[in-house]
This record gives C-alpha cells, structure tokens and sequence, in this order.
C-alpha cells in the first residue's frame, strides 16, 4: 500500500498480523533492504497477537526517491515521516525494532517523539563511526554507479553476513545475488542519497540519553561493517537500556539468526507492555 506524505512523498508499507490488536511493532528497514527483509521474524509477531507495520522509507526500493536540493535526506526527516505514517493508521503506542539504518532512524524517532515509543530495539546500528565504517559505505557509491546488481550485490556480501552464514547460506546467496540483476537505476539513485545521509547526519551519541523508554541493544559479535564497539556506545548512553551479543552472526542477525532474535525481541517487548 502506498502512504503519501504531507509533502507529497509516497511510501511504500505493509501491516500485518491481528489488525485491531492495540500491541503493535514497527520494523526499520537496513538500508539496502526493504519490507521483506523481516519476514523471518515476522510469524512469532503474528502468533503472539500483533499488528506489524513495515515501510521502506524514502529512497528505499518501494518507496518514492526524490532528489533533495542537500543532496541529502536527515534522519529527522525519516523519523517524522515515520510519525505521520503512524498517525494515518491512529497508532498511540508502537513498539519499534530497526535494524542498521533502520535502528538509527528510530533512535532519532524515540528522542523527537518519546509518546509514541513502547520499547525501543536497535539492531547493529550505530550512533557515530570510524573510517573503516564511513569507507565501507562511500565504496557502496561507486558500485552504484557501476550499476551492475550481480557485482553491487557480491562486493558488499563480506561487510553485511557473517562467515559462517556466507558458508552455509552460500546457494540461497547465489539466487539473491542473480535477483539483483533486476534492479533498476531508480533504486541505485536512492542508495547514494542514503548513503550520503547516513554519513553526513548519523551521528546522533549526544542525544541518546534523551531516550527513556526500555531499550534493547542487539549486535552481532562478527559484524564488520558496525563492530560491537559501537552497540556497546549506544548501550552506555540510553538509560533503560539491555544489551545482547549474538555469537556467529554478521551484521544481518534478521536473516543469519531469526529465530534466536525474535524469541528474544518477543521476551523485551512483552516483559515491558
């Protein structure tokens, strides 16, 4: 289903599961990613009685990609579209799970917006980087203009799954990497804006302790492109905050371990309705 902002911006959402259910959680998409990438953890939701809503934020692959005279986007802009998306489908209270990106924007969104936030998960996501994480995705940029999805999709592989999953998962990697071909230059176009926003605008430690509302960091212990280091500033800074490291996983615990990480995200938000 299509959202249209009140600047005219069309996002792309889904909502799932028991749809008069007033338990509700949000998933915040990765960056490359879009509404899909959580449907490994979306049935234990739905078993639990929750009404899901997903949604690719602008410049992600359902969603409009408008060109910003910046250059940029901000996550401030995201969280307040996000809220706006909210209050379309009348949410009060919204238990948010953000993965990457994703976890960034809600980080911002629970610091603007503390009313509307139950519990707060932050997957793999960081609130400042180093040189490593910054080149890392200024690299991206140049793949996009390559625009080879096959390439785009095999050079990133190493940063994003941990090794045992590239191992393991090596055919189902193949198959996702032959999907990329499909991809078209629109969605190319709206990764180099993402990419240039989360460089330009991601650092946001300083407003972490304006975040009050029960928080779980979750990192996993092989990710590269956000090292545990980076979870564990997050961790130190919000006040309500608990703390999970899962071994043998990369940067992608949704898709190398969704059953271990929804169990534990289902425990979180339950233990704080």
């Amino acid at each position: 289903m299509i959202f249209k902002t009140k600047k005219g911006i069309e996002l792309y959402y889904e909502v799932k599961g028991d749809l008069k259910s007033d338990k509700v959680i949000a998933f915040f998409n990765g960056v490359m990613a879009s509404t899909n990438s959580w449907d490994l953890c979306v049935p234990i939701f739905e078993k639990a009685g929750f009404k899901i809503v997903c949604h690719d934020f602008k410049g992600q692959m359902k969603s409009a990609k408008p060109v910003p005279e910046s250059g940029i986007y901000s996550f401030k802009e995201h969280a307040e579209e996000a809220k706006e998306l909210f209050d379309f489908l009348g949410l009060k209270k919204v238990n948010i799970a953000g993965i990457s990106y994703g976890g960034e924007v809600g980080m911002k969104f629970a610091s603007l917006f503390p009313e509307y936030v139950q519990t707060l998960t932050i997957i793999d996501s960081i609130s400042e980087f180093d040189e490593v994480c910054k080149n890392f995705v200024l690299s991206w940029k140049a793949l996009c203009d390559i625009g080879d999805g096959e390439t785009f999709f095999w050079v990133m592989a190493p940063a994003i799954y941990g090794p045992d999953f590239l191992k393991k998962e090596r055919a189902m990697l193949l198959e996702r990497g032959k999907g990329f071909k499909a991809l078209d230059k629109s969605y190319y176009d709206g990764q180099k804006i993402l990419y240039d926003t989360f460089v330009q605008d991601v650092y946001m430690t300083d407003i972490l302790k304006n975040i009050k509302c029960p928080t779980l960091v979750v990192c996993g212990q092989n990710d590269i492109l956000k090292p545990q280091k980076f979870s564990e500033i997050i961790y130190q800074n919000i006040p309500n905050c608990e703390f999970a490291v899962f071994p043998h996983s990369g940067h992608v615990p949704i898709l190398e371990q969704p059953g271990i990480l929804s169990s534990i995200m289902l425990g979180f938000i339950i233990k704080n309705l």
